[in-house]
């Protein structure tokens, strides 16, 4: 199972560099070697948060998922391959009496004295608020019953997942994997020999960790407020070595630094922050009226350089067929979607991803069967090769189009707009 494994890890690597037109992995990676650790991540992208954090971390992982997934019958056999845990919830089996989980618990000691690593959403289901919500006690609870069963060398380590757009296809993903804390050295810190005080204590060092990776807000208004101040500071100031300009890294890095910032503002200069609230949202208005993004405002009439224009109209050919044999596949995994995710944002990637990996190749293996069939070789060979190539080159086209360069027609209010906001936050960042 350990080679089936590895097949999937390297299959769904590539699925999410596919989803994804960029996956940033920062921070202080496990090493290959890690054994006996609980990772904790926040939980607002369904079956697309494990996903990363399985494929992005060095070391085997095995995460917990609820029950119910072990119904479907080739998800069952996924998961039995990545020697997932099944978490049975009161929700989904209304017998289950309060605080019955001690097999569960059992299991994950286990797995932990044996050397295994666990994966754990602490919140306890996949969501859509603004903020990080209550973590949960299992996480810490399953290291304590480890600890007292006498393994050793049991850590935990929280991994903040970052979307700029968590369900739309080919955004943008960053996975943050904070400091390892080992148990017993947080456990002592707690100074107090009652388990539940150490429980306790862990499992505040766990939110506490996690959400010092993440941006939060205290609303959806806030929150998209510090997004698009972070954005313009992303565009503005230089990064870190480490993090390119453009990085989902960088504007993670502004977004948690305007959240503290905000938090200061509201009690020193209340009336400063509603001013630039008030800016930043209708500068932004005025972008997305204009399908432009700031970077767009900032780089002026940039193109995409000689040799990518050249790529680009090699490749034109090709993506304008994938255009056309892939249309319905391309637009089935968003229809379902949106049928079935309803108000539920977070599963929306889920959907897409489910149904895409179905549609796709059975789109493509049938129509290579219906080319074998009725067309004679070579034309065969060929219709074959558009058929798997086409697709790709689409999607260079696709990632131009969506985000590439643009040029403002009305640059110059635009950038008066951005200045009037930047002495603003300037004003602010003095106070």
């Amino acid at each position: 199972m350990s080679v089936t494994r590895n097949v999937l890890r390297w299959v769904f690597s590539k699925v999410m560099r596919i989803y994804f037109r960029r996956v940033d992995v920062v921070g202080d990676l496990p090493s290959p070697a890690t054994r006996g650790r609980i990772f904790v991540a926040n939980h607002v992208n369904g079956l697309v948060d494990p996903v990363l954090v399985m494929t992005s971390a060095p070391c085997v992982i095995s995460p917990l998922g609820k029950s119910t997934l072990w119904s479907i019958p080739l998800l069952k056999w996924v998961l039995g391959a990545i020697d997932a845990v099944p978490v049975t919830r009161r929700k989904d089996d209304p017998t289950k009496a309060v605080g019955s989980n001690e097999a569960l618990f059992e299991a994950v000691a286990g797995k932990l004295h044996r050397g295994g690593n666990i994966l754990i959403f602490p919140e306890g289901v996949s969501h859509n608020e603004p903020q990080l919500q209550k973590v949960r006690t299992g996480a810490a609870r399953m290291l304590i019953r480890a600890a007292d069963a006498g393994t050793k060398g049991l850590s935990f380590q929280s991994v903040g997942l970052e979307f700029d757009e968590r369900d739309v296809f080919r955004s943008r993903a960053l996975v943050i994997y904070g400091p390892a804390r080992d148990v017993d050295e947080v456990a002592a810190s707690a100074e107090a020999d009652d388990p539940e005080e150490r429980v306790a204590f862990i499992t505040q060092s766990m939110a506490s960790d996690l959400s010092e990776l993440i941006v939060e807000g205290a609303d959806w208004a806030e929150m998209r407020a510090i997004a698009q101040v972070a954005e313009v500071l992303a565009n503005t100031l230089p990064a870190a070595q480490d993090a390119p300009l453009s990085s989902l890294q960088h504007r993670n890095t502004m977004g948690r630094r305007v959240e503290m910032a905000a938090r200061a503002m509201a009690k020193a200069d209340p009336d400063l922050v509603l001013r630039i609230k008030g800016n930043v949202e209708a500068y932004f208005s005025i972008l997305e009226r204009s399908g432009l993004s700031d970077r767009d405002v900032v780089r002026g009439a940039r193109g995409v350089g000689a040799v990518r224009a050249a790529w680009l109209g090699l490749v034109l050919p090709l993506a304008l067929v994938g255009v056309v044999i892939f249309a319905l596949p391309y637009h089935l995994p968003r229809f379902v979607a949106r049928a079935l995710a309803k108000e539920s944002h977070d599963v929306v990637s889920t959907y897409k991803l489910g149904v895409g990996l179905i549609v796709y190749p059975l789109w493509a293996t049938a129509l290579t069967i219906a080319a074998s069939v009725l067309i004679a070789m070579p034309g065969a060979l060929i219709v074959c090769a558009l058929v798997w190539l086409s697709p790709w080159c689409a999607l260079v086209w696709l990632d131009v189009l969506e985000h590439g360069p643009r040029r403002p027609a009305n640059r110059e209010a635009l950038v008066k707009l951005r200045k009037e906001l930047l002495a603003l936050i300037e004003e602010a960042h003095a106070l």
